[in-house]
């Protein structure tokens, strides 16, 4: 697995509640257009981390927190699920097997390419976002068939 990081702009701070971004809507624009789109196809999950306030750092987790050891055993599991299926890692299975691993039903299947065809995605998108999608429903239990929730997550993260 590989893990990029990037700055929201130039100078770091936007969105930041913090701190007051400096730069203009086009060096923002600039600046995130030299990741090049055949390169964002090929990442999986995008995430915005936000700056963590001192006050929490240290702080006890609350109740609708996981410690470590819990989300470890869920991946486990989850991981085991798809070993069981397929032999090999979600990462890893092939479109045909894709096909097979990634049921959509006929309701999940229309929404699914809609939400492709609003969002411009490409062929590599539509695979990848599969995988991530069979992930979930994996850590969510293993469910056989995708639903829209699942589907809908992993669309969620290609928000970059």
């Amino acid at each position: 697995m590989t893990t990029l990081a990037m700055n929201p702009c130039p100078c770091g701070y936007a969105g930041d509640p913090r701190q007051r971004c400096q730069c203009t809507p086009d060096q923002v624009q600039r600046y995130r257009g030299r990741i090049s789109g055949p390169l964002l196809d090929r990442i999986d999950l995008g995430i915005e981390v936000p700056r963590v306030p001192l006050g929490e750092l240290g702080a006890p987790p609350g109740p609708q927190d996981e410690d470590s050891a819990t989300v470890r055993a869920r991946v486990i599991k989850a991981r085991h699920h798809g070993l069981m299926r397929a032999g090999r890692a979600n990462a890893e299975i092939s479109a045909r097997e894709l096909e097979r691993d990634c049921a959509l039903g006929p309701a999940e299947r229309r929404w699914y390419d809609s939400a492709l065809e609003r969002l411009g995605l490409s062929a590599r998108a539509y695979h990848r976002t599969l995988r991530v999608a069979r992930t979930i429903a994996d850590l969510d239990g293993g469910a056989g068939l995708l639903d829209r929730s699942h589907l809908a997550e992993a669309l969620m993260y290609r928000r970059f």
